[in-house]
Parts: C-alpha cells; sequence; structure tokens
C-alpha cells in the first residue's frame, strides 16, 4: 500500500460511513494537508459538508463536529493511523503511525507505485465482480518540425513539454502513442527546394554530393537552415522589409505542385531534402533523450487518399458548405460564427481553397480522424530508424510492399481513445476548427478527445543572446528578452544551444571533479547541460513566455534541473561511502518493525521533535509523487511535476546538511537505520520524478 491508496481507504471508509450512518451519498470528498505536522498529517473537513447534506435530505440539523465524533471510529480502525483528532468545529486531523509508514514506504517499489490516474473514485460506488478496464490509448504529436532545416529552441519546447507529457501519461499507467508529424510537402520545404534548384542550381546528385561533403560541425540541416533564410531574402529582392515578390512566388507555387502531385523529379528532390532534415533532427532530439514510435508524414495523407476521403465525410455530414459568392466564393468552409471578424480567422475556416487546394486545417482534420480510428483508412509503414536498445521509430509510406521487408511484427498505430497535439497558442484558433471539425464528422468521439496542448514562445534573455554571438542593438539589450525573428537573423540552432550548456557544464564538471577521466566529465557534463534545459522549459507553465539564459538554467542554486540532480547525487554518495554490512544491518533490523513494538516506539520516537518532524514532513512528500503524477495528467500540466521535484531536492538538502543527520557518524544503530531508509527512500522518488522530467542522474557532478 502506498500513501495515495491509504488516502483513497480513508476516503473510501469515510463515504461508507455517510451512506450506512446518515443516508447520503458523496459524489466527492475532499483532504486537506494541515499547515503544521503537529496538526496532523490528513484533515478531512467533510463533516461541515455532510451536516448541509443530512438537513437536506432529512430536515434535522445535526452539528458537524457531531458528525465528525462518529466518522473518527471508522477511521481510527486503520492499522496505520495512530489516532484522529476533532478540531475545532468539526474538522478531522487524522495522524498517521510513522513508524509503520516508514515500513511500508521500504517496501514500495522505487517508482511511482501505482497508478492514481485511473484509480476508482473513492466515493464511486463498487460493482460486484469488478476488474480493472484495460487502460485505453492516448496518443502525443509532439514536436512536428517542419523538415527543411535545423531545429530551434522554440521547437525544443514543443519536443520536451510533449516528452515529458509522454513520460507523465505512462507513469499514470496509460498506454500512449508518441507521434511526429512530417510536413513534408509544405510551403517551407518548397521554398527549400527552391533554393536548391533556382539558387544553387543543384540537382538530385549535386545535393547528395554537397551533403556527403559537410563536416559533423555544419551537417545538412544547417546548410538548408542558411539556404532557407536565402530564399526569404530572394523572395523579397534582398530586402528583409520588402514584400515578397509575386513573379518570384510563382516559383514556390510551381514547385509546391510538383511536390503535392509526386512521382516526377522535383518530388523526389523534396522527398531527399526532407528526409535528410528529418534524420538530422531526430539526432537533435536523441540527446535531449527524445524518441518516437511514428513518423506520420502529409505527403502519404494526400497521396493514400486520406484527405479525400474526409472531405466526402465531411460533406456527407453538412460540416462544410461550398461558398458561392463574396471573397470566399469557391471555397470549401466550416460555417462557425465563433471568432469571426478578421480575415485571420476567417482563412482558418476555409478547408479547401477556391483553386482547388486543401489548407493544413482540412489536411489536420483528415489526420485527427485516422488517429482517432474513425476514418476507414489507414497508412502503410516501414521502419525509420531502429535504435541500438531496440527501439523502433516508425514512418508511413505508401508502398504497400514496404511491411513484406520487416521481420516481426509491427505495432498497430491510431485508433486512439484521446489525441494531445502539442502545438504553440498562436494555433489555438485553427486547433479549436480543427476539434469542432472532427466532433461533427464523428459526435460520439466528442470535442475532447482532440486536445490542444498548448504553449507560449521562448525566448532569449540578453546576456544569452551575448553567449551565443547574437549582436543586439542598445534597444534590445535593455529588453527583458529578445524574440526570435527569421527576418532579423536571430535564431538560435537546438544544437548550437546544447553545444553551449555542454561547454559551461563541463567548466563547472572539472572544476568540481578533477580527477574524473575526459570521457566521464563530458559525459556529466551532457547530464547537467539536459538536465539545465530540460528544466528550465518544464518550471514554467505552459502558457508562459519564457527568457532562457544559461548562467540561471545551469546553476547548481535555486531552482534549476542541475540543483535537483546534485540532491539526487549527494544521496548516492552516501551509500557509495558506507560499508555493505552497515546497510545490511538497517535493513535487517526495520524489517522487524512489525512485530516488535519497542523498536516501532524507538523509532516514532525518532520521528518526533522538530527535527523528527522535518524527517517525517521529507518522507511524506516524497510519498506524494503518485498524487502529483495524477495532478499533472489532469491538469496537462508538466510544471506541478518540476516543482514537486525542486520541493523534493530542497528538502533533502535540508536534512543533508543537518548535523544530527550525519549518517557516517551516526553511532546509534536504530537511529542510523532510520537516516539510511529515509535516504534511500528520497534518492528513489527523486531519481523516478527526475526521470519522469527526462532528466538523468549521474554518479558524480
Amino acid at each position: 500500500m502506498s500513501l495515495f491508496n491509504l488516502q483513497q481507504e480513508l476516503k473510501e471508509r469515510i463515504c461508507n460511513a455517510a451512506r450506512e450512518q446518515f443516508g447520503v451519498e458523496l459524489q466527492q470528498l475532499a483532504a486537506d494537508t494541515p499547515p503544521k505536522p503537529e496538526l496532523g498529517d490528513l484533515a478531512f473537513p467533510v463533516s461541515f459538508e455532510l451536516a448541509k447534506l443530512v438537513k437536506q435530505a432529512t430536515g434535522e440539523k445535526v452539528a458537524p463536529r457531531a458528525i465528525a465524533e462518529k466518522l473518527k471510529t471508522e477511521l481510527e480502525n486503520v492499522p496505520e493511523v495512530a489516532r484522529v483528532e476533532i478540531a475545532g468545529a468539526g474538522y478531522i486531523n487524522v495522524f498517521f503511525d510513522r513508524a509503520k509508514l516508514l515500513h511500508l514506504f521500504t517496501t514500495l517499489p522505487g517508482t511511482a507505485g501505482v497508478s492514481p490516474a485511473s484509480a476508482r473514485e473513492p466515493c464511486s460506488p463498487k460493482d460486484a465482480g469488478e476488474t480493472p478496464a484495460v487502460p485505453d490509448k492516448m496518443m502525443v504529436e509532439h514536436t512536428s518540425i517542419n523538415p527543411n532545416k535545423a531545429a530551434h529552441i522554440g521547437h525544443v519546447r514543443n519536443a520536451v513539454l510533449g516528452d515529458t507529457f509522454v513520460r507523465i501519461l505512462q507513469a499514470a499507467g496509460d498506454t500512449v502513442e508518441v507521434q511526429n508529424y512530417i510536413d513534408n510537402t509544405g510551403v517551407q520545404v518548397a521554398d527549400v527546394v527552391v533554393g536548391f534548384l533556382h539558387l544553387e542550381a543543384m540537382n538530385l546528385e549535386k545535393i547528395k554530393d554537397l551533403d556527403a561533403s559537410l563536416t559533423p560541425d555544419y551537417p545538412f540541416d544547417y546548410y538548408c537552415w542558411d539556404l532557407y533564410t536565402e530564399v526569404g531574402l530572394f523572395y523579397r529582392d534582398g530586402n528583409p522589409n520588402n514584400d515578397p515578390n509575386p513573379e518570384k512566388l510563382k516559383m514556390r507555387t510551381k514547385v509546391l505542385h510538383a511536390i503535392e502531385e509526386g512521382n516526377n523529379r522535383i518530388a523526389e528532390l523534396a522527398d531527399y531534402v526532407a528526409t535528410r532534415n528529418v534524420e538530422c533532427i531526430l539526432n537533435t532530439m536523441e540527446r535531449l533523450g527524445i524518441r518516437y514510435d511514428l513518423l506520420a508524414r502529409e505527403s502519404e495523407i494526400l497521396h493514400l487518399h486520406f484527405w479525400e476521403r474526409a472531405f466526402e465525410l465531411m460533406k456527407n455530414k453538412g460540416v462544410i458548405r461550398l461558398e458561392t459568392e463574396g471573397r470566399h466564393a469557391g471555397c470549401w468552409v466550416m460555417p462557425f460564427e465563433s471568432h469571426t471578424g478578421t480575415d485571420e480567422h476567417e482563412s482558418d475556416k476555409i478547408i479547401v481553397r477556391s483553386n482547388g487546394t486543401v489548407t493544413y486545417t482540412g489536411k489536420d482534420i483528415a489526420y485527427q480522424l485516422w488517429k482517432l480510428g474513425k476514418l476507414g483508412l489507414d497508412f502503410h509503414y516501414k521502419i525509420f530508424r531502429n535504435y541500438h536498445d531496440g527501439h523502433i521509430t516508425w514512418v508511413t509510406t505508401t508502398d504497400a510492399k514496404a511491411e513484406e521487408k520487416v521481420s516481426g511484427e509491427r505495432p498497430h498505430f491510431g485508433g486512439g481513445a484521446k489525441v494531445y497535439n502539442v502545438i504553440d497558442s498562436r494555433q489555438s484558433y485553427p486547433q479549436e476548427i480543427v476539434a469542432r471539425g472532427v466532433a461533427a464528422v464523428v459526435p460520439e468521439v466528442g470535442e475532447d478527445a482532440s486536445v490542444h496542448f498548448s504553449y507560449d514562445l521562448v525566448a532569449l534573455s540578453p546576456a544569452a543572446c551575448g553567449e551565443l554571438g547574437i549582436e543586439l542593438s542598445e534597444e534590445d539589450r535593455a529588453r527583458p528578452y529578445i524574440e526570435m525573428s527569421g527576418r532579423k537573423g536571430l535564431g538560435v540552432k537546438a544544437d548550437d544551444l546544447i553545444n553551449q550548456l555542454e561547454a559551461g557544464a563541463l567548466v563547472e564538471v572539472e572544476k568540481r571533479n578533477a580527477e574524473l577521466s575526459d570521457e566521464n566529465k563530458r559525459t556529466t557534463a551532457h547530464e547537467v547541460a539536459i538536465a539545465a534545459l530540460r528544466y528550465f522549459l518544464l518550471k514554467f507553465t505552459r502558457n508562459t513566455v519564457i527568457a532562457f539564459d544559461f548562467k540561471e538554467a545551469l546553476s547548481f542554486e535555486g531552482e534549476t534541473g542541475p540543483y535537483c540532480q546534485y540532491a539526487a547525487v549527494r544521496a548516492g554518495s552516501i551509500f557509495r561511502k558506507l560499508d555493505n554490512e552497515i546497510l545490511q544491518n538497517a535493513d535487517a533490523l526495520l524489517a522487524g518493525v512489525d512485530s516488535n513494538p519497542e523498536l516501532q516506539t524507538r523509532i516514532s520516537e525518532i520521528l518526533s521533535g522538530e527535527i523528527g518532524t522535518e524527517i517525517w514532513s521529507l518522507l511524506i512528500l516524497t510519498q506524494q509523487l503518485d498524487e502529483v503524477i495524477a495532478l499533472c495528467r489532469k491538469s496537462a500540466e508538466p510544471a506541478n511535476l518540476a516543482k514537486y521535484t525542486f520541493s523534493v531536492a530542497r528538502g533533502f538538502s535540508r536534512f543533508y546538511q543537518r548535523d544530527e543527520n550525519r549518517i557516517l557518524a551516526e553511532k546509534d544503530d536504530v537511529r542510523r537505520a532510520v537516516l539510511i531508509t529515509v535516504t534511500r527512500i528520497v534518492r528513489s522518488q527523486l531519481t523516478t520524478a527526475l526521470s519522469i522530467l527526462g532528466i538523468n542522474v549521474p554518479e558524480q557532478m
């Protein structure tokens, strides 16, 4: 039993007592954590709500304190409860048996031990012969970078948020499918193709030769990054402030049509460019510990007729209509009335343009229908990347025979119960249109089946710009943050950002651990850099603008990834210094606590008083991980887990720094066993929380 399950049992007992003693069904039951440990470990204000419900049901007026006294007996019978006190007008304060719970915590697995997200509500009635339901598959689409150039810092926030939410869902017991949508037929890819054809005068063979000649410091996606910028200037006749030249934009239109049509020289060239950029982007994401199950390509949505099927479904359901007059004449639109009045929002409701081309919104509706298993069509699949540890990333294809070349059974893709689309907040209205369009076609899934997991932009602090060699004007240096702008040449490649963080982390590692080998220093620096980056991007709520700062992110003090890592490393270092005999004796001593009343009393004494209560509060905090995971899952807000992780790290640092808690110097066998157990529990839960955040704990820092 975990702390979460213990709390659920207490709630269940209260619900049953309310039903049996007062004839009242509680729909919800709140539990509070008292502001001070001396007031209890858990508080239930339920007596006040029950008094109202009893009066409504029977007309009888019962004092909340009298109700609390009756409920008290139900809770006192739980073995892990030491005592129950009634406070004030009727608060029920529960005090746990600290010795028994310490032993209980040591028997739990070193991960989030239960699945609170899928647990039955404590006040819902039980069914006879009830069996646990199989979790429905959740689908998370994140990263989804246009495959025309290298990933940048904004893409990193998307990927880190999406990947962490995937880890949260998995920790909560969900089955999760991770997708990365590849828009390989879009305008951005077309622009790079224009650059290769018209600025570089390269055909496919020359592009392949160029690719083979590039160095690891300047890979293909970097080359395309620079070329994409040149194409933007080319369209604007060399002036970034000009409007695009309509005649030059015809080159883009011609290339775009050729790519969408497929089976031609330009489409083949575009496919190579997009695929190579995807390979480079996956390399970047691997540095961050991010992988995918499926790369779903837009080209297959077009060529396997997903859009045509969705178009027919939408017309048959009356979801779209053909405009015959006005500025949208000849367009197929979704006639929703909300958010009208701006050109931007009006265009978002256009599904098919008057020239016959399909908008992003239209293609996304087809894709969402497939994700939810409601389209009636499927992709063909082939392996895109086989990782060294056996993980496979698949990619969609039009080749029906591709799977014949693959040994073993592939996963079943699509058909999820709920889809989370990690897309920045600027796309909120188009995403609303997609969700409403899907719900209109298949109303049985509802609008909640397609969730826009939104987030705000990432900027750089002026100091960070300076460290990356970005020149700023005096005006920009006075700003709190600098937004990225391709037109102004303000863009930061993800790999450059990671490289800079690794360089800064290496300085700290060498300063603190000069005895490590060069290889270990570099490995540790990488882990610290990734912790710094991921934690910085996660500690702010999703819809907060972030100004990334290297010094702040890499600090070993304060609310940072390295600080949280360091707490776990400190805990681990204690066990490296302890003899195995001491550890075994401590384990053996506490293993007999249930049958030894004297030992229970001694442990309770150790966990009382100012110092003991501080240790107890830290222990209780470590056992709230499951509850925090459930909250993160429900709210789709990873920042809650980041804040919790920092709280555990800070609590352990206080514990570690107290002279009274020096394990190596402790002579009392029982107290030393308690301190060892507490440290082991903290290390396990802290390491688990960091792992869900995508952060590894090195041996030394």
